[in-house]
């Protein structure tokens, strides 16, 4: 049995038991200033990142009114929109990210709904 890794501050370290470490996710959240839905999406993802990535993810949010050239590197035309980065392939989510199921699902961490 392999050694508990040591995780951050705050963070429970659990046992690796077999096989390799889980993917680290990174995720580009683009808002558009302090709206009540920005605010809401970036709630929304950091909730299930917390939930279901604790320690495995690194979370970028951009408002494109601050960073407009983030915003058009990515091909980012609506906020809120959520890029998955890593693990490949590339997915978005665009617009209202209040669904937890297709938030999850969007990220591949539960099966497409209706699939």
């Amino acid at each position: 049995m392999k050694e508990p890794r040591i995780g951050s501050p705050g963070e429970l370290a659990e046992p690796q038991l077999s096989g390799p470490d889980p993917p680290k996710y990174i995720l580009r959240l683009y808002v558009t200033g302090k709206t009540p839905n920005s605010l809401r999406a970036v709630a929304k993802v950091r909730e299930i990142c917390e939930e279901h990535l604790l320690g495995r993810y690194h979370l970028q949010v951009i408002d494109i009114y601050q960073q407009p050239a983030l915003a058009e590197g990515d091909h980012i035309m609506v906020a809120p929109t959520l890029v998955r980065r890593a693990p490949g392939p590339l997915r978005r989510l665009i617009g209202n990210l209040a669904d937890r199921e297709r938030l999850l699902a969007g990220l591949g961490l539960r099966p497409a709904i209706g699939g």
